[in-house]
């Protein structure tokens, strides 16, 4: 169950999209594949298969986990390198450490998001702790590339520690269904996340059956990522589950509904729903830098080689790997 929840939604305050508003109807629905990441933890390649101009601002987006580690098994990623853009990752059950060469880092467990601003570049390495990789235990969340507008991407690197108990909490008119708004305004309601390309980012819960429709930006674009449980997105109620992506039209409204039955172990509907405004400049990617031209990729790597992005402090006793996504 994810660590941020409430006893009785009733008590929140409500929100649904305007009578009138356009519903958004669903493009296309794909299928995450399964891989590793790091020092060999599963992942979903959320939206693997969909056209980026669907995804601008977002780049990529994993599911790590859900899983339970048995002692000795909790994994994390070595140390490694961002320009160029955002990364946000999002614990939804479980804990991981953060650490970067500027001296910046934390812990964050439970709902909790670190939102990392790269800009210009630093070196990275993200951890379950020592207390953890002894005992294991369940581990669940994701992370999240944001893109950076042109202008942005060679800014100071920042931190955002978002905790889970500073998200916006927020109902359906039913009870329904549990929205967190992390990032970004939804009907008035501010979540705690500050972002250079205006964006919205959510977890909602839905009890089987319940339906939520929310009102959309239309300059946003609109994407749901199942994390657990079956359901459908769109007026149209196109079936998702766990691991799939809905890509959805233009419109004011996004609808998604939890099926009436659920999986034994999955007793409610897990979603994500990301909107952002499309930066709507050229993109290159190459592991973990993000540019607008192959000769800033290539500048960004060279950088990375020759100690730009910062050196691994001295106490870890680690060496930096090469460029990873």
């Amino acid at each position: 169950m994810p660590a941020v929840t409430v006893e009785n939604p009733l008590l929140l305050p409500r929100v649904t999209a305007p009578a009138d508003a356009v519903a958004r109807p669903v493009l296309t629905v794909t299928t995450a594949p399964s891989g590793f990441e790091g020092e060999g933890f599963p992942v979903r390649r959320a939206f693997a298969g969909i056209n980026y101009r669907h995804l601008d601002p977002f780049i990529m987006m994993d599911q790590m986990g859900e899983v339970e580690y048995a002692p000795g098994e909790p994994k994390g990623t070595p140390w490694h390198p961002h320009r160029g853009f955002e990364t946000v990752t999002y614990i939804i059950d479980g804990i991981f450490d953060h650490q970067d060469s500027h001296g910046g880092g934390g812990t964050i467990t439970n709902g909790d998001t670190q939102w990392m601003t790269a800009g210009s570049g630093l070196l990275h390495i993200e951890a379950p702790p020592e207390s953890l990789v002894m005992s294991g235990g369940l581990f669940h969340g994701l992370q999240l590339w944001v893109n950076l507008p042109a202008k942005d991407k060679m800014m100071a690197p920042k931190y955002q520690d978002i905790r889970g108990g500073s998200v916006a909490l927020l109902t359906s008119p039913d009870g329904g269904s549990l929205v967190r708004v992390i990032a970004g305004d939804l009907d008035g309601h501010q979540g705690p996340g500050s972002t250079f390309t205006p964006i919205t980012m959510i977890h909602a819960t839905l009890a089987p059956g319940a339906e939520l429709t929310l009102p959309w930006r239309e300059d946003f674009n609109g994407l749901a990522y199942v994390l657990a449980g079956r359901g459908s997105a769109g007026t149209e109620r196109r079936p998702v589950r766990t691991g799939q992506a809905a890509v959805f039209g233009a419109g004011g409204s996004l609808t998604v509904r939890a099926d009436e039955k659920q999986d034994g172990n999955t007793p409610d509907l897990e979603v994500v729903l990301l909107g952002g405004r499309p930066i709507r400049e050229p993109m290159v990617h190459y592991g973990p830098f993000v540019m607008n031209t192959r000769d800033e990729l290539q500048q960004a790597f060279e950088d990375f080689q020759k100690g730009r992005l910062g050196t691994v402090p001295a106490v870890h006793g680690m060496t930096a790997e090469g460029p990873r996504a």
